[in-house]
C-alpha cells in the first residue's frame, strides 16, 4: 500500500465508489470499499477516509444533518464540481480507469455475445451498458438496497427505475435524481402509469386499479400502498420536477 497524494486520476474512482457505497455503510470492512481499495493499491482505511472527505462537499447530505470528514483535499473539490451533475462523464470514465488499472479492457465485464449483429456500434453498445450498470449501482445504493415503496430488500428483484424515461430525456438519463429503487412487479405499474409518486413523496394508485379492487392480489401489491410515504434515499432526492412530469404525463389517473 502507499502514502501518496491522490491523483485525479484516483480520485475519480473514489467518487465512483461513493456513489456505489452507502455512506453510512462506508468503512473499511465494507466488501465494496476492500474491492476497490485492492484496485487503487491503497488500505481499505484509506478509501474510506477519502469516501468521508467527499460526504463533506454532498449538499444532499448536508440537508439530513450528515457530514462527512471535516478536513478534506483541493482535488476532492475540483473532481466534485467536475462530475457532479455530470453523470454520463463520471459514469464512464471512472469505469475506464477501473479497466485501466486492471490492465482489462472495459468490455470485459459486458455481454458481448449479441454485439456482432449488423448495424451495432460496439463502441456505443459498451458506453451505454456501462452507464446503465452505473445508474444501478447508484440507486441500489441511494435506497439501501431496499424497494423504496415495499422495503423489498432482495437484490436480484430490484430496478433502477427512470422517473422520466430514458428515450424522452436523453440529458438526465444517468441523473440519480431521475431514479427510484423499485421491485420488479411496481417498476412495471411505474413504467406503465398504473402508479406514481407525487411531488410530496406519497405513492399514487391509478383509478384503473381500484376498478380491480375486488381482488385479494390487486389490494396486497397495489392499493394497501396508496397515499403512503416512500422510503426516501440517503442521497440523491427524486427531483419534484421529474415527479411531476411523471404524474401529468405519465400516471393514468
Amino acid at each position: 500500500m502507499r502514502n501518496k497524494k491522490w491523483s485525479r486520476e484516483e480520485t475519480i474512482i473514489a467518487f465512483n465508489v461513493y456513489c456505489k457505497v452507502p455512506f453510512k455503510q462506508s468503512s473499511k470492512s465494507n466488501p465494496i470499499i476492500i474491492k476497490y481499495a485492492r484496485i487503487l493499491g491503497r488500505s481499505p482505511s484509506a478509501l474510506n477516509m477519502k469516501i468521508g472527505n467527499l460526504g463533506r462537499l454532498d449538499p444532499a447530505l448536508k440537508e439530513q444533518g450528515i457530514v462527512g470528514l471535516s478536513n478534506g483535499s483541493k482535488m476532492e473539490e475540483i473532481v466534485w464540481n467536475e462530475f457532479h451533475g455530470n453523470w454520463e462523464k463520471l459514469a464512464y470514465e471512472s469505469e475506464l480507469l477501473v479497466a485501466q488499472l486492471q490492465n482489462k479492457d472495459i468490455s470485459d465485464s459486458i455481454e458481448l455475445n449479441h454485439f456482432n449483429r449488423v448495424g451495432l456500434d460496439k463502441d456505443a453498445v459498451v458506453k451505454k451498458r456501462v452507464n446503465q450498470n452505473f445508474f444501478r449501482s447508484t440507486i441500489l445504493s441511494s435506497y439501501n438496497c431496499k424497494c423504496c415503496i415495499t422495503n423489498l430488500s432482495i437484490a436480484t428483484f430490484l430496478v433502477a427505475s427512470h422517473i422520466k424515461p430514458w428515450a424522452l430525456d436523453k440529458e438526465n438519463r444517468l441523473n440519480p435524481k431521475n431514479g427510484l429503487c423499485l421491485n420488479s412487479i411496481h417498476d412495471r405499474a411505474f413504467d406503465k402509469g398504473y402508479l406514481t409518486i407525487d411531488v410530496n413523496f406519497r405513492v399514487k394508485i391509478s383509478p384503473l386499479l381500484y376498478e380491480k379492487k375486488l381482488s385479494e392480489e390487486v389490494s396486497t401489491f397495489f392499493l394497501q400502498y396508496d397515499g403512503r410515504l416512500i422510503n426516501m434515499p440517503d442521497r440523491f432526492h427524486p427531483n419534484r420536477e421529474f415527479l411531476d412530469f411523471h404524474a401529468n404525463e405519465i400516471f393514468l389517473g
